[in-house]
């Protein structure tokens, strides 16, 4: 008897889906222009990749977030390049299970970056030599040089601000960041750096979602994308793992567990988009400040 299903959680290559235009960078603009929230989720592996996919996520983010929910290290800044390149290989592998549509962020380390842009330049081949499409790297205006090193290359770049895990031990922890008058100035002007740099999307973490939805409107040429930064972002980024609720500690404010009401992952996955797409989520009143 010839069995009819795969092993091991694996997708087949023929697996029917409904087929979907490839994510690109014109394809978000265009997104954005019509008023079309992005989606973006992490993921470290072949198989959630897929489903994600699968699921309409048009941005992957191969996060450094591994380390705490994947490796088990108290932060983000244990990560090394070669894992990131790993989990990044291993991902884009996945989405050619699928139908490969997703655009793949991956984040570039602690210590992959700041030393110099040649440095930088070395690291990013590294990511998109295992398949990212983009790469991501946190910090202020001190990166614009940086950035627009990479993108007068052709490295395309997504830049974050707001609270940077990298140097949350210099931040004091996990903090909402810009809340005075003086530090959301100093957001801004480093957002606008970056979008005068080349960066072509900007994750903000944990930003007031007034301040979110003004760096939104000033940034037409830098998609923000929002995690904890309220609704009006051009789109919103969550951790997989917290989105389907695999957490043992107490779940941040700007988290929702979509798994508690599908019957799935891929479902969950869908409710996400739906509910990003929508509008529903985040709520400001419930995951924002």
């Amino acid at each position: 008897m010839t069995a009819t299903g795969t092993p091991y959680g694996t997708i087949p290559p023929s697996s029917p889906q409904p087929q979907r235009r490839p994510v690109s960078l014109p394809r978000l603009a265009q997104m954005r222009a019509a008023g079309e929230k992005i989606t973006m989720l992490t993921a470290y592996d072949a198989t959630f990749a897929a489903v994600a996919d699968a699921a309409g996520v048009e941005c992957i983010l191969v996060g450094d977030s591994l380390g705490m929910v994947c490796q088990g290290l108290h932060s983000t800044v244990g990560v090394t390049l070669q894992d990131m390149a790993y989990h990044t290989a291993s991902v884009t592998r996945g989405l050619h299970r699928a139908q490969a549509t997703a655009w793949v962020i991956a984040d570039m380390p602690y210590g992959s970056y700041a030393e110099s842009p040649e440095q930088a330049m070395r690291s990013a081949c590294q990511l998109m030599q295992a398949g990212a499409h983009m790469v991501k790297l946190e910090g202020g205006g001190w990166t614009a040089p940086t950035v627009r090193f990479l993108v007068d290359r052709g490295v395309p770049v997504c830049a974050h601000l707001g609270l940077t895990p990298q140097t949350v031990h210099a931040l004091g922890g996990y903090r909402v960041q810009g809340k005075d008058e003086q530090a959301a100035a100093t957001l801004r002007q480093h957002a606008l750096e970056l979008q005068d740099a080349g960066a072509a999307m900007l994750v903000l973490e944990m930003v007031p979602a007034a301040l979110s939805a003004q760096l939104t409107e000033e940034l037409p040429l830098c998609h923000t994308i929002g995690i904890g930064a309220g609704n009006g972002t051009a789109g919103q980024v969550l951790v997989l793992h917290d989105m389907l609720g695999v957490n043992l500690g107490k779940m941040a404010r700007f988290v929702h567990n979509f798994m508690a009401d599908a019957g799935s992952v891929k479902g969950a996955m869908e409710a996400y988009v739906q509910a990003v797409k929508n509008g529903s989520f985040p709520d400001n009143a419930l995951h924002a400040w």
